[in-house]
């Protein structure tokens, strides 16, 4: 069923909700989105239901369950990263604009869009009937600070949430036009350090050269985390690195998504990395240490010389199949400890985390997926990829729930998540709803 006017104003409004988990004065605005979902669903024919967490609330909503069929999860967010800097944006972040067919809006391909698609195809499936199995849709508020609410959601609600598949959109397409079946997902462990120095800020020039500045030796700790060839520098760090398959190797050459192509998303004159890898074996299956940010001292106009009494860092960790992050944080605590001059003291603040995920997209669950890729986008052939973000859900799924998930890309590699100037196709309603109508059909016969 291609997308009406209505569908595509009732998208506009889904985007307009300023649902920003990270900034408790958007509260309202998350309460808002999910009474909105819930109306949605219902209004479709499904059971919905808003559920409170320890958080942000879940919307819940099923068909009626028969026996005989088996249950699919869908799961999506509904929550949206800050919109900073806000200045680069082309319009309100919140007022979604249409170019050339194309959305421009926060959220709107993380995660509005790709789940928005699925809801589309439930109700045009529902028109033509029942559908050919039982159905969950599961679309929660924190995903964007980690999902700390979610895993205890499920583990209170493990029998009336027993599935035996989840399917997942909220990873891009290889490429424009190519089905894309992610079956990897790198896990993440987030921290955040303050190293304290003098008890307030001094004069630089009456202090400077006997009292160590906190941002100096902020700068030197974290260049000890890589080595010069851009390997991270923490011992230990690869020791439980799982290798990469032969197969997927291989089928990675051929993927229409290379340097070349890294290079225009990006804008950087060259990459950089481990040189023993290529470089979709550095983005999907080689761990990391990034620096997400650094700051203290005087940042307002002008010059103020002061030695601050504090200096920030957040790190990031992207870890790979077999990494567990409570492990890699007890390494890298060691190792800016080891590192840090006794003339500064360190707090360090552990953010979330999440273990790397894993399947088989040979089973039967990912043939079913990739027949319906293949219908859905016209015969093409579906690339099978692993994704270097984290969804740290994802690993608890196959924990709590015991079942894999399908991650069936959606949006495109240039969609801008988490930056300014957010887009995404409207044509792309259709195909996840063409997608998501086969991909049920191909479920019910796996």
């Amino acid at each position: 069923m291609p997308t009406t006017p209505h569908s595509i104003d009732e998208f506009l409004q889904f985007l307009r909700f300023a649902s920003i988990s990270a900034d408790s004065k958007f509260a309202p605005q998350m309460t808002d989105c999910a009474a909105w979902l819930q109306r949605k669903l219902s209004s479709i024919g499904l059971h919905a239901e808003v559920s409170p967490t320890q958080g942000q609330p879940v919307v819940l909503a099923r068909n009626e369950t028969k026996p005989g069929r088996p249950t699919v999860l869908i799961y999506g967010h509904y929550d949206v990263q800050p919109v900073d800097p806000l200045n680069l944006w082309q319009n309100d972040p919140f007022d979604p604009t249409i170019r050339d067919g194309v959305v421009n809006a926060r959220g709107s391909s993380d995660n509005k869009g790709q789940i928005f698609a699925h809801i589309l195809g439930v109700e045009a499936a529902l028109k033509q009937g029942e559908l050919p199995v039982n159905l969950i849709f599961l679309i929660e508020g924190e995903e964007e600070i980690g999902s700390p609410s979610l895993a205890p959601f499920l583990e209170a609600h493990k029998q009336e949430l027993a599935c035996d598949v989840v399917v997942i959109s909220d990873s891009p397409m290889i490429a424009p036009g190519t089905p894309t079946l992610c079956y990897g997902l790198r896990g993440i462990q987030a921290i955040e350090i303050t190293l304290r120095g003098p008890d307030k800020d001094l004069h630089s020039g009456m202090f400077g050269g006997a009292v160590l500045n906190p941002l100096t030796a902020l700068a030197r700790l974290l260049t000890t985390l890589h080595n010069p060839d851009y390997t991270v520098a923490i011992e230990g760090f690869y020791d439980q690195v799982r290798p990469l398959q032969p197969w997927e190797s291989d089928a990675w050459k051929k993927l229409p998504y290379q340097e070349k192509e890294i290079l225009a998303i990006t804008g950087v004159p060259e990459l950089d990395g481990e040189w023993a890898h290529t470089p979709l074996e550095r983005l999907w299956a080689r761990p990391t240490a990034e620096i997400n940010g650094m700051w203290g001292g005087y940042q307002g106009e002008g010059s103020k010389t002061v030695i601050p009494s504090l200096a920030h860092a957040k790190l990031t960790f992207r870890l790979v199949p077999d990494q567990q992050p409570e492990e890699i944080l007890a390494l890298v605590e060691k190792h800016l400890r080891a590192h840090l001059p006794d003339s500064v003291k360190m707090e360090i603040e552990v953010g979330h985390g999440g273990a790397a995920y894993l399947a088989d997209p040979h089973d039967k669950w990912g043939l079913a997926a990739q027949a319906a890729l293949k219908v859905a986008f016209a015969g093409r052939e579906p690339a099978l990829i692993r994704e270097g973000g984290s969804i740290p859900i994802v690993a608890d799924f196959k924990r709590i729930l015991g079942v894999d998930t399908l991650l069936l890309g959606l949006c495109l590699s240039n969609c801008n998540a988490h930056s300014p100037n957010e887009t995404f196709p409207l044509s792309h309603l259709d195909v996840g709803s063409a997608l998501n109508q086969e991909l049920l059909r191909e479920l019910a016969k796996a």
